[in-house]
């Protein structure tokens, strides 16, 4: 059975979401990847023991995302060092990352919306709203 994640969770994921953003964006790293290709920090996941972590990433345009996670992961000891010194836990989460699916599956719905036949069916929605709301088309 799959629970919704706890408050402490969420703010503990949001915390570690913060300290991997900033140091992205700082250049912690010494790694030509990461200095070259913006990422985006979607959503940190924490487990319920808050010993693990998992975040979303997604480079801009989905450009290199292999080869980003790969680096993410060989520079994970930074960020679990980072994390470590930041939140007051009695262990800090270990961090994995994994590619976002958000954007494929926002890309997907977006496709869909745009095809001709669902369009035209958005379009006859919306003009039956409009008479619903003033038969007298004032």
């Amino acid at each position: 059975m799959n629970q919704a994640p706890s408050q402490r969770q969420l703010r503990v994921g949001e915390e570690i979401r913060h300290i991997v953003a900033r140091a992205l964006e700082r250049g912690d790293f010494h790694d030509r990847v990461l200095d070259t290709v913006p990422v985006t920090i979607s959503e940190v996941r924490v487990s319920p023991d808050l010993c693990h972590a998992t975040a979303f990433v997604m480079s801009l345009g989905g450009v290199r995302l292999d080869e980003v996670l790969e680096a993410l992961g060989r520079n994970a000891w930074v960020l679990n060092k980072a994390i470590a010194r930041a939140l007051t836990l009695r262990r800090s989460p270990t961090l994995k990352f994994l590619a976002d699916p958000s954007f494929d599956e926002a890309s997907h719905i977006d496709s869909v919306l745009r095809r001709p036949e669902v369009a035209r069916d958005l379009v006859r929605n919306d003009d039956a709203g409009d008479e619903e709301a003033d038969p007298h088309g004032a």
